[in-house]
């Protein structure tokens, strides 16, 4: 009986709007991005200047209009979407593998181990993020590797804390101390029972870290502190565009909204997952 339940309450959870809308907005965007040697084989970087600045939906080879030097906006969004998604992974799985290693470390152990990575953390979170970026490009340069690492740097923190917190709770419990009594080595416990135990909040947080990391590298590159101007990305697209908002607003808006909506999309996902995972927030609707 309590299997039947729990099946139907996951599938309830399933047919959620909120499932649903998120799961269809990236997969609908994952599929273009990866596809997108196959649907535009120039990679929108094939320039026409007697195409320039064709507003969209009045010609069937440019779909979405195209920009200042000709290049069709509709490749350009799709494309560029690779290096968004990129950074946005990779940034994210950086974080979580520091952060989760700090946070089990600085939990279980406690101590001073637990009072120099805090404190350090601290130190860290008082920083404002678009002072820790100006000084880091200044140092290492703009590229694509640099941004993850800026957005792995500046995010461990929130990993680090929250498995922490969450260790600290866990490892006084009976299972740990059970283990502990039979003898079973630290490095057993902390990844074999104490890690399965964090694996939902810290999804949760990664699905919505990986929505705020794409806004922030397109906020990173259209400032120029990003990747190269010469990579097409979203951000890119943004600051190539701005001075033509009143004349060509097509250049913008449209990679604006490619944004939008895979931010939109995980974050649904990511308000799915954490209403499915948190045992305190179900419901019997």
């Amino acid at each position: 009986m309590a299997a039947k339940t729990s099946s139907s309450l996951l599938l309830s959870r399933l047919y959620s709007l909120e499932f649903i809308v998120g799961a269809g907005l990236m997969l609908i965007i994952c599929l273009s991005v990866l596809f997108s040697g196959f649907l535009f084989s120039d990679s929108g970087e094939k320039i026409n200047l007697m195409a320039r600045l064709v507003p969209p939906f009045t010609n069937a080879s440019h779909l979405f209009g195209t920009d200042p030097l000709g290049r069709d906006v509709l490749a350009r969004v799709v494309t560029g979407g690779k290096i968004s998604l990129l950074i946005g992974f990779a940034s994210v799985a950086g974080a979580v593998v520091l952060g989760v290693v700090m946070g089990l470390i600085a939990g279980y152990y406690r101590g001073f181990i637990d009072m120099v990575v805090m404190r350090f953390a601290d130190v860290q979170l008082a920083l404002p993020f678009i002072l820790l970026a100006i000084t880091f490009i200044a140092i290492v340069g703009g590229s694509l590797m640099n941004t993850i690492i800026l957005l792995i740097v500046s995010q461990w923190v929130q990993f680090a804390r929250l498995v922490r917190g969450s260790v600290l709770a866990l490892r006084e419990r009976e299972f740990i101390l059970s283990a502990r009594a039979i003898g079973v080595k630290d490095a057993r416990i902390i990844f074999q029972h104490l890690l399965p135990n964090l694996l939902g909040p810290v999804i949760v947080l990664m699905t919505l870290n990986m929505a705020n990391n794409i806004l922030l590298e397109a906020s990173l590159t259209f400032l120029g502190l990003g990747v190269d101007p010469s990579i097409p990305s979203w951000g890119g697209m943004l600051a190539d565009g701005r001075t033509y908002l009143q004349t060509a607003w097509w250049v913008s808006v449209f990679p604006g909204l490619a944004i939008l909506l895979t931010v939109l999309g995980l974050n649904l996902l990511g308000d799915w997952l954490r209403d499915s995972l948190d045992p305190t927030g179900r419901t019997s609707r």
